[in-house]
């Protein structure tokens, strides 16, 4: 099958899943009333009766926003994925190895204890320190192992970044103990969730992924460059040295961002880019993007599961997506040792 008939199937697919996750919840609606209802906001097309005007704004103004804030996300993190290991060299790896996820919980968190908001962003605040805390973290990972190792090896930053990873996280364990009134919130939002978060946080979230995404896109060559070794990369005149600091900043753009905005949703990043690998080869100008479709797929799954399989209560979406990466993760580790 060529691949651009897969690139077609695997976006109706994704836009499938789009238009079933706006659709169920508490209140059923039909997928073809979410199509009538999306083309009426946008193109001004008639609305029949039987989309009334209350399911217009639930589609709308709820599960419409959250189902594409749940996809850019799980794309965001699916295209992280697939830099951190082609670039580590390594089937398990994934953007939380450099301490992401818990330097962007570090920052939630002292926002979430302390209750601190800065002024003319209010709400935003504990997406803005998550953000900032990650990408701070990844930077500061990336220096100390250039000055351990000046040629930034693979298991230099692998190894610093999951010490530096465990220290952050014992921080936030202190932090917690000291203000443990607000352990039940931190914890929640270190979960992930996508409740009640409407258009502003999709606005948000976009840019950061076209810088990101457009960041990783110029190097697709390097990337496959990279995975043959550095040695093979230097012969032919990439500087792997740079090349993997700038993909590695791209990748933290991408990953503290969603991280920040949704919380600390793992699994996602190393299912969808193996999956990718799968169906489209190894050449990442059809890797990247296949697994953004697929990550992005995934998460929406992933979250109509959280929020429909105890109705009307709401699980965390990545204690689902841990519940299906757990397995996926096991396969793939003792599938290389078989191997």
């Amino acid at each position: 099958m060529k691949t651009s008939v897969k690139f077609i199937i695997g976006g109706l697919c994704a836009l499938a899943i789009l238009c079933i996750g706006a659709s169920l919840g508490s209140s059923r609606i039909s997928v073809f009333d979410t199509i009538r209802i999306i083309l009426h906001k946008i193109l001004s097309l008639t609305l029949s009766q039987n989309s009334a005007a209350q399911n217009a704004a639930i589609v709308w103004n709820l599960r419409l926003p959250r189902a594409i804030l749940a996809f850019i996300t799980g794309g965001a993190l699916s295209i992280s994925g697939a830099v951190f290991q082609s670039v580590l060299k390594n089937q398990l790896a994934s953007p939380y190895i450099l301490g992401v996820s818990s330097g962007a919980s570090l920052g939630a968190g002292i926002v979430i204890l302390s209750g601190f908001a800065i002024p003319f962003i209010g709400g935003f605040t504990l997406p803005a320190a998550g953000f900032v805390f990650g990408v701070i973290t990844v930077f500061i990972v990336v220096a100390f192992s250039s000055k351990i190792d000046k040629t930034l090896s693979n298991n230099t930053i692998i190894l610093f970044g999951m010490v530096f990873s465990l220290f952050v996280n014992a921080i936030l364990t202190t932090l917690t103990a000291l203000y443990r009134e607000e352990l039940k919130n931190l914890l929640y939002w270190q979960m992930g969730s996508f409740s009640l978060k409407g258009w502003s946080y999709v606005a948000l979230l976009l840019p950061f992924l076209i810088v990101g995404s457009l960041g990783i896109f110029r190097y697709t060559r390097e990337l496959d460059i990279l995975t043959f070794g550095d040695e093979q990369a230097k012969s032919i005149g990439v500087n792997t040295r740079g090349m993997r600091i700038k993909l590695l900043v791209f990748s933290a753009i991408l990953t503290g961002s969603a991280v920040a905005l949704s919380g600390a949703i793992g699994f996602v990043d190393l299912i969808a880019p193996h999956a990718a690998r799968r169906i489209v080869g190894s050449k990442h100008k059809y890797v990247l993007p296949m697994s953004f479709l697929i990550g992005g797929a995934l998460l929406v799954a992933s979250d109509l599961i959280a929020r429909t399989v105890v109705s009307p209560s709401e699980l965390p979406v990545g204690a689902v997506t841990a519940l299906i990466g757990g397995p996926f993760f096991a396969w793939v580790y003792f599938r290389k040792k078989g191997n």
